[in-house]
Formats: C-alpha cells, sequence, structure tokens
C-alpha cells in the first residue's frame, strides 16, 4: 500500500468528523467556480470567453523600456531658442494663472517694466551621425538663435536648414560628427493598442520619458490640409515638441506635435506627426530647404448623409467638390462643382480630409487619373498636377448639419452692397438673417452667408430663391451652394 495514501487514511480517520464538512465545501466550490484558485482542475466544460493559446501567448511580449529608453535617450536633444519678438517677462507660477489672485497686478507690472527677448525651448532628435536634426516648426520659427544641448552635455549652435509650417516640421544641422540616431520606423504598420514611448523635455526636464499606446491614427484636428496625426495617450507636454515618438522595437514612428489640454498639462490625448509623412518632408527640405507639394484646384467639403443623397450617392464616401478654381488641373481635366471624387491617383477617397495629402505627394508635372461620381454616373478624368502656391492652397469646408424650422431672411445682392460688404460675388442673394434654432441655422448657414444655387439651380434674385424652395419636395434635403468670404460650399437643410 501506499505509504502517503495510508497516512491520508489514518488522518482522516483521526479527524473524522471533519470530512464531511470538507467534503461539502468542495463540491460547493466546484459548483461556483473556485476550484481553479485552490489548484485544483475539473473536466467541466471550457469558460464562455476567449483565451489565447500557450503558443500565442509567449509571442506577446512587454516592450522592454529600460534597454530602448538607455539606447534613444542620448539621440534625443533640448532645444532652446531665443526669439524675434520681445515681450516682458511674465512670472513663473506653479498653478494655473487664472486660479492667481495677483494675475493682474503681475500683469500691470511687468507690462510697464522692461522688455527682454523671450526664449523658448522643446525637443528634437538626431537623424544623422553628421548632425541633421529634426523637430516642430513652431519650436523655432521666428528665432533669431538656436542652440542644442545633447545628452553628452555639450551645447552647440543650430542653423536651420528648412521648414514646413503645414506640417510643423524643420531640419536643424549643427557642427557635430559621430552622434547618435535613432532609425525612423513606419508608422503606416501602426496599430490603434500598439505600445509606444516618448522621449523629450518637458517644462524644461530633460531626457523625460513616457509611455502609453497608439489610442488612434490618421486624427484630423484642425491644424491645417495635411493633418493625418498619430494620437497616444503617452504623456506629452510642453517642451515634448520635436521629441520622437518610438516604438517597441526602438524606432521613430512619430514626432511630438501637439497635445489637447484645458490646462496646458497633458490629459493623456497627444498628437504626433507620423513618420511616414515626415520622411518626404525631411527629405525636401535636406535637399531644397522647401516642401514642393502638387496642386489639383478645388475646394471639397466632406459628404453628409443629406447631401450623399442629394448627389445621388448610397454612402458617404468620397470629398465633394464645392469650387474648382478657375483654369487649375482639375479645371482643365473637366472635373465640375458637385462632382464627388471618389478616387485619386489609383487610391480609394474614403473621406475628404484624404484627398488633399494624397495630391500634395504627387510631383509637380505628373498626369494622374481621377475617378469622379456625377449625377450618379461614374466619370474618368486625367489631371495634370501643377505646383501648389501660397496662392492656391487646397481648402477643406466644415461639415454641415441640422435639425429644426427653416429660418432666415434673404435680399438680393446689388453693386452697392457687394461694395459695402466686400462681398466676392455679384450675384446671388445674401443672408440678412438667421433664426437660433433654424434648420438654416442648425445646418450651418450664417448671416453674411451669399447663396449662389438652390438644388443646383442659380439663384440671382429673390424670386428665383423662393420658386426653388416652393419646387423642392417636402421630404428631400435642401441643397444650397453657399459663398463665404470667397469660398464657396455645399450646404444640406434636412427635410422638416
Amino acid at each position: 500500500m501506499d505509504p502517503q495514501g495510508g497516512g491520508l487514511m489514518k488522518i482522516l480517520q483521526r479527524n473524522r468528523r471533519w470530512v464531511a464538512p470538507i467534503v461539502a465545501l468542495v463540491a460547493v466550490a466546484a459548483m461556483v467556480g473556485l476550484l481553479p484558485h485552490f489548484g485544483f482542475t475539473s473536466a467541466s466544460k471550457a469558460p464562455i470567453w476567449t483565451e489565447r493559446a500557450s503558443a500565442q501567448t509567449a509571442q506577446i511580449q512587454a516592450p522592454d523600456w529600460v534597454r530602448l529608453s538607455k539606447e534613444d535617450k542620448p539621440a534625443v536633444v533640448n532645444i532652446s531658442t531665443k526669439l524675434k519678438a520681445e515681450s516682458p517677462a511674465p512670472p513663473q507660477f506653479r498653478g494655473r494663472p487664472d486660479e492667481n489672485q495677483f494675475d493682474e497686478f503681475f500683469k500691470r507690472f511687468f507690462d510697464e517694466g522692461p522688455r527682454r527677448p523671450v526664449r523658448a525651448g522643446g525637443s528634437g532628435v538626431i537623424l544623422n551621425a553628421n548632425g541633421y536634426i529634426v523637430t516642430n516648426n513652431h519650436v523655432v520659427e521666428n528665432a533669431v538663435d538656436i542652440q542644442v544641448k545633447l545628452d553628452d552635455g555639450r551645447e552647440l549652435p543650430a542653423t536651420v536648414v528648412g521648414r514646413d509650417a503645414k506640417t510643423d516640421l524643420a531640419l536643424l544641422k549643427i557642427d557635430a560628427t559621430g552622434l547618435p540616431v535613432i532609425p525612423l520606423g513606419d508608422s503606416t504598420a501602426l496599430q490603434v493598442g500598439e505600445p509606444v514611448m516618448a522621449i523629450g523635455n518637458p517644462f524644461g526636464l530633460e531626457q523625460t520619458v513616457t509611455t502609453g499606446i497608439v489610442s488612434a491614427t490618421g486624427r484630423v484636428i484642425g491644424s491645417g490640409p495635411y493633418d493625418n496625426f498619430i494620437q497616444t495617450d503617452a504623456s506629452i507636454n510642453p517642451g515634448n515638441s520635436g521629441g520622437p515618438l518610438i516604438n517597441a522595437r526602438g524606432e521613430v514612428i512619430g514626432i511630438n506635435t501637439a497635445i489637447f489640454s484645458r490646462s496646458g498639462g497633458s490629459v493623456g490625448i497627444g498628437f504626433a506627426v507620423p513618420s511616414s509623412l515626415a520622411k518626404n518632408v525631411i527629405t525636401q527640405l535636406a535637399d531644397h530647404g522647401t516642401v514642393e507639394r502638387g496642386w489639383l484646384g478645388v475646394s471639397i467639403q466632406p459628404l453628409t448623409k443629406e447631401l450623399a443623397s442629394s448627389f445621388k450617392r448610397g454612402d458617404t464616401s468620397g470629398g465633394l467638390v464645392s469650387e474648382v478654381i478657375q483654369g487649375s488641373p482639375a479645371d482643365k481635366a473637366g472635373v465640375k462643382s458637385g462632382d464627388v471624387i471618389v478616387e485619386f491617383n489609383g487610391k480609394k477617397i474614403a473621406k475628404a480630409t484624404d484627398l488633399p495629402g494624397l495630391v500634395a505627394d504627387v510631383p509637380v508635372g505628373r498626369d494622374v487619373p481621377v475617378v469622379v461620381m456625377r449625377d450618379g454616373v461614374e466619370q474618368h478624368l486625367n489631371a495634370h498636377i501643377a505646383k501648389l502656391t501660397d496662392e492656391s492652397q487646397p481648402k477643406v469646408a466644415a461639415e454641415s448639419d441640422g435639425k429644426g424650422k427653416l429660418g432666415l431672411s434673404v435680399q438680393p445682392v446689388t453693386p452697392p452692397i457687394a461694395r459695402e460688404l466686400g462681398l466676392k460675388v455679384k450675384e446671388g442673394v445674401l443672408v440678412r438673417d438667421v433664426v437660433e434654432g433654424g434648420r438654416a441655422a442648425e445646418a450651418g448657414i450664417r448671416a453674411g452667408d451669399v447663396i449662389v444655387e438652390v438644388d443646383r439651380r442659380p439663384v440671382r434674385t429673390i424670386e428665383d430663391f423662393k420658386a426653388r424652395l416652393e419646387q423642392q419636395a417636402k421630404d428631400a434635403p435642401v441643397v444650397m451652394l453657399v459663398n463665404r468670404d470667397g469660398q464657396t460650399m455645399y450646404v444640406a437643410i434636412p427635410a422638416a
């Protein structure tokens, strides 16, 4: 007989009064699923949740942030700038300025006191062992003196190789060799939930490391036509600007640029320029000092459900053309106002904000195919891309939507009124007043707008305007082409 088994039987015999309670406890534990916690297993059915196989679990490893921070921190620099403008030296508050009762006193005192050059700061990433550094444009914009502090303690003057305000990137050069670098990774492979690390100098605290995940990709935050930010919850604060966002392989997949904050500090919503976008910009800045972009010559806006229905679209994908600039590549290619661009240069347009970046990446002088939907029919066009200048920037109009009652008053556009108000158009009806809470107001119509079309038909007089509205089906949205400050956009006012 097994001696261990015999010993167990003797124990049970001596403590037979405890056997029944123990058996009952084990039975109850089995019923409520506690046996695994006591080291027991059961042959009952598998749990209803999904578990990763052991082989898969072994493949998922936490990033070695300790090793990566040691490797990458030496290639992150502290940038200090002296700006052109001069301003009073403000007091330094630990809390929010609006919480300080002496704010007005200090404001009056320093406004009347001596003025001195303003110094600002940020971060940068060494890309090249010979001294090329990428940072944000807003870190070095208007700077008369730029100093770069390296990890080894050296402080060296930097010159600006080139700046690009549209993507908020700048390329600097310092006179040094043999510098540590961080490789640029592929941001197009990023996945939401992927771990990342930010390195920088928040509030002047050098070589600060924070970690988090990729919260979203392709974010549009309204900073310009080429918005395509990585969103992260890795803490980013003032001074982190221009520093790297690093993946679990130690590669730069973003340049930290902006935060969303009501207090000025991190609330877990930070944004970085993707490395895939930065690579093209950095290359052009290194070669030419500027960035050359393609130009199509259209103003576009998103498709709402109401607009999609009016333009015979089954979904809201694509970019609605609200204006075609005369003589532009789009005009010469045959693109018309009211077209919906669904494909450009072989790439599908999921949303209107996709188009500006795709156009910008096309080399000047190249012919590209453009697919548009016009009155529900697919049209294949060909555009000869021109060079974007400051006078020909692409525009993305704001979405509009609304509910409630239609309420607005209009008057005809006459030459005296056009001169008085500085209107950019000479025909149409001028919106004089919009009723708050009405359908027009909720849809985005504003006082001062000039309505030039209703349901794709021109409006030149009050009679035209009234006739278009009377002919409108009661259960269909009213689609208006509106000119606002020289720019046109479609606005769909939903049916009542």
